[in-house]
């Protein structure tokens, strides 16, 4: 008889240690080790459901048939984009995000899809009334679509290869649990038992699953961070819960790049999909307001334009305030600096506000140009030049770097109609632009006020 063997295992990342111990040495935090059985003498997950599973034998390099990787449509278009152009059979997806901001409701639409597929929607945190309820509100129908709500590992096994689904949806992981391991659900083994053994299901029959994944109080996926190494794409679902667009981004995919990002907007019917996010990162007013100015953003390889508002005003106190809602503070503080040290705008005595549509979070340093154009027209209190865009990356000397993928960014200024982009200078000359478009090149930071108000080229 095997002798039953335990471990301790840190909850935020899986860290495994022989013993207790009070602060984990891989993430930091304090008392989070929890004793949990690693073997015991009745055998591993994997080999109770070995005779649900069709027999594999090893093969020679040479003799494997290589096979186009054939793509099924989801029947949601960012979805797909994100995918890297659809669903490949037999991968495992793990998606992850904060509570509320739509992980089920995502989901459950796949799911419900008239796509197709055969697919079992096995739920552990919702009864089959509350799904039922989830679907009426929004508003698809799909005969194919059977719903299980089930938390026991082996009884989801023999339900998936019973009913041979297409695609399979597990809401949670953290809810399913398997009576050969010794710990409630949610804990590091069973997660890590319960993925392995799904992902094993999937490469020996070709079922495509996702699994919802709950995610930790620092925002990555609770859990083992071996259940991000064991599937083969891990999909983050972000936003804030106070505003109705959420964005769709891969971390990791083992079937294509990780660059697309999808966009989708919250409503009563669901979640809505965005092709085009520049109209709704833009705001569109009867006369020229000050302090507002469009940049040009790229996020992985997708363009998009935003728009960039900006509030200076006289400090009514010694300390003048900084505040930046979406953007990186710090960031917004160096581009201040430089602006005071490089252009001579007096900004240890003004306020500043930096705010996005949308709210959006950026991060992207080609949006530099656009901050500082929103926070010099408010400085002046003088509206931009209409049509005017911006893209370009600001050091610490004034000079003005160019942006990442600054053609795609061009290309999408004009084609929102946009007359004149200001970029950097030191862009190679192979840069094609569209028809319509101006392409303003400035070098130092002091050349942007021209190239903004002016109607002369710089």
């Amino acid at each position: 008889m095997a002798k039953v063997k335990k471990a301790y295992f840190c909850k935020h990342c899986g860290f495994e240690a022989p013993k207790w111990l009070g602060r984990c040495p891989s993430c930091g935090e304090w008392n989070s080790f929890t004793e949990e059985v690693i073997a015991r003498e009745s055998g591993s997950v994997a080999s109770a459901i070995a005779g649900c599973l069709p027999a594999t034998r090893p093969e020679r390099v040479s003799d494997i048939r290589k096979s186009e990787v054939r793509r099924i449509d989801v029947g949601n278009r960012e979805v797909n984009r994100v995918l890297g152009g659809g669903l490949v059979p037999g991968s495992l997806i793990l998606l992850g995000g904060e509570p509320g901001i739509g992980k089920s409701t995502l989901s459950l639409q796949i799911a419900l899809a008239a796509n197709g597929l055969k697919t079992l929607y096995v739920s552990g945190e919702e009864s089959a009334e509350q799904i039922k309820m989830r679907a009426d509100r929004i508003g698809i129908g799909n005969e194919e679509c059977l719903i299980y709500t089930e938390t026991l590992l082996e009884n989801i096994v023999a339900q998936i290869r019973e009913q041979q689904p297409d695609l399979v949806v597990i809401d949670s992981i953290q809810t399913i649990y398997t009576d050969l391991i010794e710990s409630s659900a949610g804990s590091v083994s069973q997660i890590r038992e319960c993925a392995a053994t799904l992902l094993k299901y999937a490469k020996t029959t070709g079922t495509s699953i996702f699994i919802i994944g709950h995610i930790t109080k620092d925002g990555t996926i609770a859990g083992p961070k071996i259940l991000e190494h064991i599937v083969d794409v891990v999909l983050q679902f972000e936003g804030d819960s106070n505003n109705i667009y959420r964005i769709l981004r891969g971390i990791k995919n083992r079937f294509g790049a990780t660059y697309e990002i999808g966009v989708f907007e919250m409503h009563e019917e669901g979640l809505r999909e965005v092709d085009n996010p520049s109209e709704i990162l833009m705001s569109h007013y009867d006369e020229p307001l000050s302090g507002i100015a469009v940049g040009a953003s790229v996020d992985g390889i997708r363009p998009y334009l935003i728009e960039v508002q900006a509030l200076v005003g006289s400090a009514a106190y010694g300390t003048p305030q900084r505040s930046a809602t979406g953007y990186d503070s710090r960031r917004m503080n160096m581009l201040l600096a430089v602006l005071e040290k490089r252009v001579g705008m007096k900004m240890f005595q003004k306020d500043v506000f930096l705010n996005f549509a949308g709210g959006f979070k950026i991060a992207d340093t080609g949006l530099d140009l656009a901050v500082v154009a929103a926070v010099i027209s408010s400085y002046y209190d003088r509206p931009l030049r209409e049509g005017v865009c911006c893209a370009g990356e600001m050091g610490l000397s004034g000079e003005i770097r160019p942006a990442p993928r600054t053609e795609q960014r061009i290309g999408e200024a004009a084609r929102h109609g946009f007359k004149r982009i200001v970029v950097s200078g030191f862009l190679g000359d192979n840069i094609r632009a569209p028809r319509g478009i101006e392409v303003v090149r400035i070098h130092r930071i002091d050349q942007l006020p021209r190239a903004l108000f002016s109607d002369d080229t710089v």
